[in-house]
C-alpha cells in the first residue's frame, strides 16, 4: 500500500534549524521520496517503509531537541506527482 506523509516539525529552542536539516537529510538518504518546502517536507513510499524509517528518525529528532512538535498527516495513496490544475 502506497502512502503520502507531510511532516511539519517544530523544535521548541532557540537553536531549532539543526534539528530540522538532520531530519530532513536521513529522509533524503532514505530510498524513499522527499520533496521538501519551506513548511513541511513530503515523504512518498510504501506504508510499512515509510513508518519504519519515520518511526526511527523521529525518535533521534525528538532525542535532540528538549520540547517540539511534530505535525504528520498520512495519506492513502501516492500523492509524489500531484500538480495543481489551476
Amino acid at each position: 500500500m502506497k502512502i503520502s506523509v507531510e511532516l511539519t516539525l517544530t523544535p521548541i529552542q532557540d537553536d531549532f534549524e539543526p534539528v530540522i536539516i538532520d531530519l530532513i537529510k536521513a529522509l533524503r538518504a532514505s530510498d524513499l521520496t522527499v520533496i521538501e518546502n519551506p513548511l513541511s517536507t513530503q515523504v512518498y513510499g510504501d506504508y510499512d517503509r515509510v513508518m519504519e524509517v519515520l518511526q526511527k528518525e523521529v525518535k533521534t529528532a525528538f532525542e535532540a531537541m528538549d520540547r517540539g512538535l511534530l505535525y504528520m498527516k498520512i495519506v492513502k495513496s501516492d500523492r509524489s506527482d500531484y500538480t495543481p490544475h489551476f
